[in-house]
């Protein structure tokens, strides 16, 4: 028993070791070139950045900055609403629908690796080049007019949303549920690597225990609540993360839009610097709140 227990912990050490080897080429690169500027960032942020030709003087002011970002500024605290209940929103519509395409993914069919590799599509349609090719691409904008013209008056979505508003019922629930199905497009290019998480996770379940399930009598349903839900509820933890930082990072993220106004137009490196690090802690805070509480019902096992 001892002797199995010192194998165990072999191989734990030497997959953190490998786990390790393989995240070194971040580290070191987040150490010598993103490092300083962090902190040369930070310390911007309590002063009055003074541009003159070919240089610059920073005169500490404290915490002057941060006061005009929250009660000064018209549009940040605005944004940074507007930012949270969009990503929450978006990042709960992401996680259902990856979380479902896995399960159908999972399956046994013919096929299944062609499904697979176009479901992992969005990852590369949202890199940078691809998203500059489809946002300045005339012939996609012109497709796109085309139809939304021709769905005018035929779309069941809108037809349903008239409906329930006309007779008053859950009117804001529904509209942010139709707002969701409406931009279903943006939610599947933002769930290929979600997908590919969840998707991880279902197969280390062993399927004896779906078997010993269907034995005793289990629904498909009951199976899913009772076996697939608790051993992959540690994969949510991270998918919730990961989508909260992918949505930080999007490049319509109004908060962004503004700091990098702030900076570039403005010139005003300071208090651009000063909502970089607010909305960077205000970010923290919310994963650490939402993975505190989302960890209580993580089920870890051996």
């Amino acid at each position: 028993m001892k002797k199995q227990k010192n194998k165990l912990a072999g191989l734990q050490k030497r997959k953190a070791i490998a786990g390790y080897i393989f995240i070194s080429p971040f580290i070191v690169g987040f150490l010598v070139f993103m490092i300083k500027p962090m902190l040369h960032s930070l310390y911007m942020a309590f002063c009055d950045v003074q541009l003159s030709a070919g240089s610059s003087k920073n005169v500490w002011i404290g915490i002057e900055n941060l006061k005009e970002a929250f009660t000064v500024d018209p549009d940040f605290n605005r944004l940074l609403v507007e930012e949270f209940t969009r990503m929450f929103v978006n990042t709960l519509a992401i996680m259902v629908f990856s979380f479902f395409v896995a399960l159908i993914l999972n399956q046994k069919f013919k096929g299944r690796a062609l499904v697979r590799a176009i479901f992992f599509l969005p990852v590369i349609m949202s890199s940078g080049i691809m998203i500059g090719l489809e946002s300045n691409n005339a012939l996609m904008a012109q497709l796109q007019n085309s139809i939304d013209a021709s769905g005018v008056g035929t779309n069941m979505t809108v037809q349903l949303e008239e409906i329930l508003r006309t007779a008053n019922i859950g009117v804001r629930a529904f509209e942010t549920v139709f707002d969701v199905i409406n931009r279903i497009y943006d939610v599947a290019i933002a769930s290929g690597i979600q997908i590919i998480i969840f998707l991880s996770g279902l197969q280390t379940i062993s399927t004896s225990m779906y078997e010993a399930a269907d034995i005793e009598g289990c629904t498909a349903w009951e199976s899913l609540w009772k076996i697939t839900f608790p051993m992959i509820s540690s994969i949510f933890l991270v998918a919730w993360i990961y989508t909260i930082i992918d949505f930080c990072m999007r490049s319509d993220n109004q908060v962004i839009s503004k700091i990098q106004t702030i900076m570039i137009t403005n010139l005003k490196y300071g208090l651009a610097s000063a909502m970089s690090w607010s909305y960077l802690l205000i970010v923290i805070v919310f994963v650490g709140i939402s993975s505190f509480l989302i960890s209580k019902g993580v089920y870890y096992y051996d």
